[in-house]
């Protein structure tokens, strides 16, 4: 694959920072988009941007775009908060939608010229396993369960442009966040493993070989689609 030039957003931590690291080693350059962008092991260039100001989103892309010629987006900044659905607070609900839709829409529309130019692009829009229905999670569930349609849609759109567009749904991923709530050998961690008939948590690196794929040129022929990497939790428990 030639290296290309591909932003991340998201990308500081767990599955944003395996992306970007996986792809630099490949030879890519990547511009990460985060909130704390003080971190001088990032393997590329990071710019801070709260994804969740729409303003300051668009800000962030003018620049950008005046700086570099983008080939593609991995679209993975996300916001949950859980509750049941009787606790489910309107306020959380729409910051929850926000958060998880508009950048991912502002990425797209921002970088879309660039990639029309050059006949080939790719969008990596990273979902969620939750997206098919997983309890205390309404609005996230809805957000990404949105994503999922968006990829669908613009895939039909762009499918003559060279430009692709497809969607990674990770189950349970073992990332610092995830350990940091659900320690080894709790209560909690059994609940995941439960439904994931491999009986394991999915690794960040694992994910990131997924999307790595999708925006190779190996995939052309590959778009509208969501990829569950979740260890088989998208088909149903195993027999015991």
């Amino acid at each position: 694959m030639s290296r290309r030039t591909f932003l991340v957003t998201g990308a500081t931590k767990g599955i944003g920072r395996a992306i970007s690291s996986r792809l630099a080693d490949a030879g890519h350059q990547i511009i990460g988009l985060a909130r704390n962008a003080d971190d001088p092991s990032f393997p590329g260039t990071l710019v801070s941007a709260d994804l969740g100001d729409r303003r300051a989103t668009d800000e962030a892309l003018t620049r950008l775009l005046g700086m570099y010629s983008f080939d593609g987006v991995v679209n993975n900044v996300g916001y949950v908060k859980l509750a049941p659905v009787g606790d489910v607070d309107l306020d959380d609900l729409d910051d929850i939608l926000r958060v998880n839709l508009v950048p991912t829409l502002q990425t797209v529309q921002a970088l879309l010229p660039q990639m029309r130019a050059k006949g080939w692009g790719r969008v990596v829009n990273i979902t969620s396993l939750v997206a098919l229905g997983f309890a205390q999670r309404t609005a996230y569930g809805a957000a990404k369960a949105a994503v999922n349609s968006f990829t669908r849609t613009w895939g039909l759109e762009l499918a003559e442009s060279g430009i692709t567009v497809n969607a990674v749904a990770p189950g349970p991923v073992e990332t610092e966040l995830f350990r940091s709530n659900t320690p080894r050998g709790s209560e909690a961690e059994q609940r995941f493993l439960s439904f994931v008939p491999m009986r394991r948590l999915g690794k960040p690196d694992e994910l990131a070989a997924a999307v790595e794929f999708l925006l190779s040129d190996d995939a052309s022929f590959i778009t509208g689609q969501t990829l569950y990497v979740d260890g088989g939790a998208s088909v149903g428990r195993a027999a015991t």
